[in-house]
């Protein structure tokens, strides 16, 4: 069962920012998150700093407030992301990564698209990125990590094994059972399209097995509820 020993949705006030992301500047009422870099001098939600980047990972320093991280580091991942159990982004504390899933606008708005320019679409992600908004947002909380390269000079984080619990998040509340298997059903054919890539047919035939072994792995950590609960009119 995903039972949590982490502060959920009940325990922590969505509009109240964590202690830590209190000092971050503000961009229209919102935090700007860390990593966050300046465009033509102006905040762009939608470029990381790549200097902060490898301080994230070599000092061990949160994501989101760039504070030194604890015991428990936090990754705000997509579905997908759990299925592989690989992310491109470094994690967070869990309370700055619990306020990002509620309250960051790309995450809360699952029929939200990343705005592409000519500032963003020459970026660079580690591995093959899938820019698609997965809908749903999880709290995957580790204790420990791994890092490796992906063979173009990036770096991805291997996430392990999350501990007891996985939260997921839908438009600023706890996600469904439902949302996240619809996630992963639109998620899955970009993955074996990227199996499908393998420079031999049998290495494609390898690579579609261990995807799908990896999916049915995952489902453990499915929420557990399958409704929403809506408050009574007042």
């Amino acid at each position: 069962m995903n039972t949590c020993p982490f502060p959920s949705a009940a325990g922590i006030d969505p509009e109240k920012i964590p202690t830590r992301m209190r000092k971050l500047p503000r961009l229209r009422g919102f935090p700007v998150p860390w990593f966050v870099d300046r465009v033509n001098g102006e905040y762009d939600f939608r470029v990381m700093d790549g200097r902060k980047f490898v301080r994230a990972v070599m000092e061990k320093l949160c994501w989101v407030c760039g504070e030194p991280l604890g015991r428990f580091k936090t990754f705000v991942i997509g579905p997908m992301c759990g299925i592989n159990r690989t992310s491109a982004e470094p994690p967070a504390h869990h309370d700055c990564a619990h306020y990002s899933a509620k309250n960051c606008p790309f995450l809360t708005r699952p029929n939200t698209k990343r705005r592409e320019d000519e500032v963003t679409e020459h970026g660079i992600m580690a591995g093959i990125g899938l820019t698609r908004n997965p809908g749903v947002a999880g709290l995957w909380t580790v204790e420990s990590y791994s890092t490796f390269g992906d063979g173009k000079g990036g770096v991805l984080f291997h996430i392990g094994e999350p501990y007891r619990c996985v939260e997921w998040y839908c438009m600023g509340r706890l996600a469904t059972r439902e949302e996240v298997i619809d996630s992963v059903a639109s998620g899955m054919p970009l993955l074996l399209e990227q199996c499908d890539a393998e420079e031999t047919p049998i290495r494609c035939k390898h690579a579609a097995e261990e995807l799908i072994s990896a999916r049915h792995d995952f489902e453990k950590y499915l929420p557990s509820f399958s409704h929403v609960t809506h408050p009574a009119p007042q």
